[in-house]
């Protein structure tokens, strides 16, 4: 192993360096992702502006900075044998970290396209139909309670009708939210 290294002329023990060190880190950084560790508490080492505009897809950041020297490291690895011209081979070796980053980018982009907030609001109740579970006063009198499905989640509300009082398990519909989590319903025919 150390006679492979020292065959090596400085160049390509940078490369090697390089690619050896940002794969390290990358594999940290990855697993920290992935464990839901990589949570930013302010103690970042983000390289521009403040806390308060941080976005996940910084280009100038730590891991941007990484995927960089990684994408560097190994195209340069990968054609230091093939490439005799070693302006070509910086060349290629920065494209391949560009590259990289790019890709990186693009992967935690549609990522974060997949999650869902699961957050329901009341105003997602009106057009939904439902079924009265405690009996409703009617001509807006006493408020009793619907429950309806929205997302496939079963909630429960508030609700009034106009029309004539309704008894429990009678199809409702929901005309409109009156306030915070009171429904306007009337009776299905």
């Amino acid at each position: 192993m150390i006679e492979l290294w020292t065959s090596l002329d400085t160049f390509e023990k940078i490369l090697w360096g390089v690619a050896g060190a940002s794969s390290l880190v990358f594999i940290i950084q990855s697993v920290l992702t992935f464990t839901g560790m990589d949570a930013h508490d302010g103690t970042g080492a983000e390289l521009h502006g403040s806390e308060g505009d941080a976005s996940p897809f910084q280009l100038f950041s730590f891991r941007n900075m990484i995927n960089f020297l990684l994408g560097f490291g190994w195209a340069g690895i990968s054609l230091y044998n093939h490439i005799d011209s070693r302006s070509l081979l910086i060349f290629l070796s920065i494209l391949g970290g560009l590259v990289m980053v790019a890709l990186v980018m693009l992967i935690f982009f549609y990522m974060s396209r997949l999650s869902e907030n699961g957050n329901i609001y009341t105003s997602d109740s009106v057009g939904k139909t439902g079924i009265v579970y405690v009996p409703i006063s009617g001509n807006k009198s006493h408020a009793g309670k619907i429950q309806i499905t929205i997302n496939g989640a079963t909630r429960e509300y508030d609700a009034l009708t106009e029309g004539d009082a309704l008894k429990t398990g009678d199809p409702v519909i929901v005309l409109s939210v009156i306030e915070g989590n009171l429904l306007l319903v009337r009776k299905l025919d």
